[in-house]
């Protein structure tokens, strides 16, 4: 009786692995892909955006951070609830909203992973040849950070890599959020930047900070992660949403912290940053002055976790994407929970490692930057509208669709992605 009574009962996932756990305790232990969309979709670029915002304005768009992370919520959970919902991935939604979805996507994925990858290992490079100037040449750091990235990815399935995201996540914390403490934040000045203003000349930079940090195409890679983690049917929905919001929460802690440095470290003197991932060692040069050798090489180190972890983020789970691409190309054959191991995922792991070493020796071919960006500009208008259709079609079962909160910021989302996409595509012409 005593030996009864000492017994704990199980938890629903222990007696049956297919569904989640009860506990808030333990709902909180699972969250994994959320952190795996907010480490990959925060790239150096968007943390130079970030602080140039808040170098030309302080802290006047602090409030578009926050809209921008609801914003990405909303898709992020989209994306991911259609999965959960219907069972289909997003490839299958989009194949069945009709061909030209499918053929979209198929030329978009092929050119935005030739230039991404290139772009990705560049600016790997850039902290690693300022750590190591004299050890190896620029593009010999962008090839190794991209193989490293492909090696990894290939030989580790995704429970490892979910743990390494992790790590790199807390690297970016500790080096983003304690910068913006070192700086010593106005927060009266920092409180008053959340009530939603565009000073003169700020349009493009609020629609960009609203729109253009963590969203990428691995938005639309949630769902597949998701299913990895081994969540796979309605029941998940409750812990799938606590993971989507823990991960922009994080996303906008990010961007806080380095709208923070921009308005204190740069705002007050007046000092512009090189736009791009280049903008970064620029700022690398001001920490140096200000604070000293040891700053400058921390913020070293987090620039490489930031850059680096993107790789692994894009490598992963847009190679997921593509190896859906080539099932549905094939007849929709195969496991679709084991796309890991199919050799459509790993050939496009390969196709983002090797040809884009290329345009680190000769630059980016102009012709090719233009289908590029006219590709692109159009991907997160095509994600919200899509999503929008989706998620209010009779694919999905009724108490799954959207309602009116949901609805509200996909179309929000894809208002603000076309103005957007037709300011990139008036700037590419």
């Amino acid at each position: 009786m005593t030996e009864n009574n000492n017994k704990v009962a199980p938890t629903p996932s222990a007696a049956d692995p297919s569904q989640p756990p009860r506990g808030t305790l333990a709902r909180w232990k699972l969250v994994g892909p959320g952190i795996v969309v907010a480490v990959t979709g925060v790239g150096a670029g968007d943390l130079v955006a970030t602080l140039i915002a808040g170098s030309r304005f302080g802290y006047a768009l602090l409030w578009a951070a926050v809209v921008g992370c609801i914003v990405k919520i909303a898709l992020a959970e989209g994306s991911a609830r259609y999965h959960l919902a219907t069972g289909s991935t997003m490839l299958e939604g989009w194949r069945s909203l009709g061909i030209w979805t499918y053929w979209y996507f198929g030329i978009y994925i092929v050119l935005w992973g030739f230039v991404y990858g290139g772009t990705a290992m560049s600016a790997t490079a850039l902290p690693l040849a300022a750590l190591f100037p004299d050890v190896l040449p620029f593009w010999a750091w962008g090839a190794l950070s991209g193989i490293a990235g492909a090696v990894f990815v290939l030989l580790n399935r995704y429970a490892v890599f979910e743990a390494a995201m992790k790590f790199f996540i807390g690297v970016m914390f500790v080096v983003v959020v304690g910068l913006a403490i070192l700086v010593m934040p106005n927060l009266g000045h920092a409180v008053t930047g959340l009530v939603p203003t565009i000073p003169e000349g700020s349009a493009i930079y609020t629609l960009g900070l609203i729109g253009g940090v963590g969203g990428t195409i691995t938005m639309a890679a949630y769902g597949y992660w998701v299913n990895a983690k081994g969540w796979r049917t309605p029941a998940w929905m409750g812990v799938m949403r606590l993971d989507n919001q823990v991960a922009y929460i994080a996303t906008g802690i990010f961007v806080i912290a380095m709208l923070i440095v921009g308005a204190e470290l740069l705002y007050t003197a007046q000092i512009t940053l090189s736009s791009g991932d280049r903008g970064l060692l620029d700022l690398d040069e001001v920490l140096e002055q200000r604070f000293g050798p040891v700053v400058s090489t921390v913020f070293l180190i987090g620039f490489a976790a930031t850059t680096f972890s993107s790789i692994l983020g894009v490598w992963h789970g847009v190679s997921l994407l593509f190896a859906d691409f080539v099932r549905q190309a094939t007849g929709g054959t195969g496991d679709r929970g084991d796309l890991e191991k199919t050799p459509a995922f790993r050939f496009y792991v390969l196709w983002l490692t090797f040809p884009p070493m290329v345009l680190l020796l000769l630059g980016r071919p102009f012709g090719l930057i233009i289908a590029y960006g006219a590709f692109g500009a159009f991907f997160m208008p095509f994600l919200a509208l899509t999503l929008i259709w989706l998620l209010n079609s009779k694919r999905v079962p009724k108490e799954w669709r959207s309602g009116w909160l949901s609805n509200g910021l996909l179309g929000l989302a894809a208002a603000l992605f076309i103005v957007l996409s037709l300011n990139e595509i008036a700037r590419l012409f």
